[in-house]
């Protein structure tokens, strides 16, 4: 992957650009030597996402099951219920 200084990016934007979208090269920002940000083509992004997407899916999946089994076993709370509860605690103040 090349690796681009935030100056060489701030002077030569339109040409890094270009690089990225057309030529599908990935880059790396840096400042100082430090790694700041990356440079990617759309496709990549996107790509990217969808990936990041199936993951939360994944590790979200396991708590919704639970929290579903939960409902199940032991019922869920009636609108109703919840508001004449909220008109009692009204009442009270």
């Amino acid at each position: 992957m090349t690796t681009v200084t935030s100056e060489e990016v701030r002077d030569q934007l339109g040409e890094i650009i270009n690089r990225v979208a057309y030529g599908r090269e990935r880059m790396i920002v840096t400042r100082r030597g430090k790694k700041l940000a990356a440079l990617v083509p759309m496709e990549d992004l996107e790509l990217l996402e969808q990936v990041l997407d199936a993951l939360e899916d994944q590790i979200d999946l396991p708590l919704v099951r639970q929290r579903l089994a939960e409902v199940e076993r032991e019922g869920t709370i009636s609108w109703e219920s919840i508001k004449a509860e909220h008109r009692k605690s009204r009442l009270k103040e």
